[in-house]
């Protein structure tokens, strides 16, 4: 199943949900993001069927192995980004801003150059 944007951005606040080690439900995502709860059910239900998420009958949410290898890919988009942005000088706030919405455009080539040029600049 190919995600949208949006579909990326919930697995991308899921990941970061997930990763603060305490069992968290839809309406944790909706804190995180700030969106509506009936918007934040039915992105659940679209990744919960897309394979990407699993919900218990307490209603807490897991990453299954395609989700949680799907949003990690999403995270490290950005955070690669964001960290390029600011070698370039902008400031953490919007460099963040603008990986978010570049993160789900960008070629994998593209990306792929970005890391290169990092790597390579940490050497020199």
């Amino acid at each position: 199943m190919h995600l949208q944007e949006s579909g990326e951005m919930y697995l991308e606040t899921i990941w970061i949900l997930a990763g603060r080690k305490k069992p968290f439900r839809a309406i944790d995502v909706c804190e995180e993001m700030g969106y509506s709860k009936p918007s934040v059910s039915r992105a659940m239900g679209l990744l919960k069927s897309g394979g990407f998420i699993t919900v218990d009958g307490g209603g807490f949410i897991s990453l299954t192995d395609v989700g949680e290898e799907t949003a990690r890919k999403i995270y490290e988009r950005h955070t690669l980004l964001t960290a390029f942005l600011m070698r370039l000088g902008v400031d953490e706030q919007t460099a963040a801003s603008d990986a978010c919405r570049m993160e789900h455009v960008i070629s994998d080539q593209t990306l792929e150059a970005i890391r290169k040029s990092i790597e390579q600049n940490k050497t020199e």
